[in-house]
């Protein structure tokens, strides 16, 4: 399809950002997620419930079918879902088509054995679900190691605060890249260790025609088996016909997280460099306004932060509706999984944007200098706490009358505190001559925390 004419964005203006997603959540890879699926269950039931003596060069037959699937078998499923209008059974009747071509006959009613079109589906989507989550966790590593390198460089580099958007208790840089990194770091711990969850039991859950065929069989050990040895997934037992995707809330709850932090980051970036604390490197041949030539726009975090928004609107509506069905089962649910990849495009988008953001940026050390020399008034906090250790009268009411609302000057604070009457001579002087810019408390100290404790 020509991009220029493709309806969604994901297909269109973000193809370059999301193409290598297309293996995994396309109707491609549904289909071809499908028919592994459907091949592994053949194999295993034939030789794990002795159904058939099958050869070790048949077997390898049967894995040519999954192996060798290209964009024309898809294409064949697709022919045959047109006749059947069903996508499930089509796959079956193509892969009872390449068994009979294979010269295994014998063995082509034993696809689909017992199983429900979820029993398919549901698997197949858990591996994507798999694949789409250690996507998302190798881009999350390159943004937590992009903004703790830069938290180690700028740990150290003071930077006025901003509480209620006013001028607050000085941080560092660095601080501020750690506090992203650590929020990142632990949404990345819970989506590693989360295993995605699969069923395979039948109509209603209840492995009704397995039993009653082959009664003597263990059919909830072998479901068990199959799903967590033979597919690297969570067994799921309790179910109607379809998985209540719990493993699936888990996942996208956690990236909604992730996204809010994301939108945070972004935001606060955002308005660092509106206010000069960062400045943008220029790319030559780049234009930030249609009209205005001097500007260079923040586009990438706010391409990030749209974007992540999106993410956010399709996967709170994945989370919540993939937990409801109507009684035993209704097909709600297959209509809104098909946007999976969705989730994982805008996600994707919103990493990426937010990553080439951060790769442009420089740390502009005359408007931080700026804004702690402008606003001396920040050593309130302190002087009136020290006022307090040494039992000087109303100290927060004092300052508060000295500072609150008014442009002050360091000299006028000096002036102050030399006419306390309780505070020693000797911490006078250690008051007066504290800077703005020294008092950072413990930030530059709390980075490096960071990384003792991570390890």
């Amino acid at each position: 399809m020509d991009t220029i004419k493709a309806i969604s964005t994901l297909d269109g203006r973000y193809n370059k950002l999301t193409n290598n997603l297309s293996e995994i959540f396309s109707e491609y890879g549904l289909i071809k997620h499908r028919v592994k699926i459907e091949i592994e269950w053949l194999k295993f039931i034939l030789s794990a419930c002795n159904l058939d003596k099958i050869e070790d060069h048949e077997l390898a037959k049967i894995d040519t079918i999954y192996k060798n699937f290209n964009i024309d078998d898809s294409k064949e499923i697709k022919n045959i879902e047109n006749r059947t209008n069903h996508d499930v059974k089509a796959v079956e009747y193509f892969i009872k088509n390449k068994l009979e071509s294979l010269n295994l006959n014998r063995i082509k009613e034993w696809v689909h054995f017992a199983c429900t079109s979820d029993d398919i589906n549901n698997l197949s989507y858990a591996l994507m679900l798999q694949k789409g989550k250690t996507h998302v966790i190798e881009l999350l590593n390159q943004f937590l190691e992009d903004i703790e390198n830069k938290a180690l460089k700028f740990k150290s580099i003071p930077m006025m605060s901003r509480t209620h958007g006013q001028p607050a208790s000085p941080t560092t840089v660095g601080k501020e890249f750690i506090n992203y990194a650590w929020r990142i770091s632990e949404e990345i711990k819970i989506l590693k260790n989360k295993k995605i969850q699969g069923k395979l039991n039948g109509a209603t859950g209840n492995f009704n025609a397995h039993y009653f065929v082959y009664p003597d069989i263990d059919w909830i050990e072998i479901s068990q088996t199959f799903i967590s040895k033979h597919l690297n997934l969570d067994p799921v037992v309790f179910t109607t016909q379809i998985n209540p995707n719990s493993s699936l809330s888990y996942v996208l709850h956690s990236m909604i997280r992730t996204a809010a932090v994301l939108i945070d980051f972004n935001r606060d970036m955002w308005g660092y460099i509106s206010h000069g604390y960062f400045k943008q490197q220029l790319k030559k041949g780049e234009v930030g306004s249609s009209t205005m030539p001097h500007k260079v726009n923040p586009i990438d975090f706010e391409n990030s932060e749209g974007n992540m928004g999106m993410a956010i609107s399709i996967m709170d509506h994945l989370a919540v509706k993939l937990q409801k069905s109507r009684f035993q089962r209704d097909l709600t649910d297959s209509t809104v999984l098909r946007n999976l990849g969705i989730v994982f495009g805008y996600f994707s988008i919103g990493i990426k944007n937010s990553l080439k953001g951060l790769g442009k940026i420089a740390i502009n050390n005359k408007a931080l200098q700026r804004d702690l020399k402008n606003n001396p008034e920040l050593l309130a906090e302190p002087f009136q706490t020290a006022m307090r250790i040494f039992k000087e009268e109303n100290p927060y009411e004092k300052l508060k009358e000295l500072t609150r609302g008014k442009d002050l000057t360091k000299n006028e604070l000096e002036s102050f505190v030399d006419n306390l009457e309780k505070v020693p001579s000797e911490y006078k002087i250690k008051m007066k001559t504290l800077s703005v810019e020294q008092y950072i408390g413990l930030a530059d100290k709390l980075v490096d925390y960071y990384f003792v404790t991570k390890k």
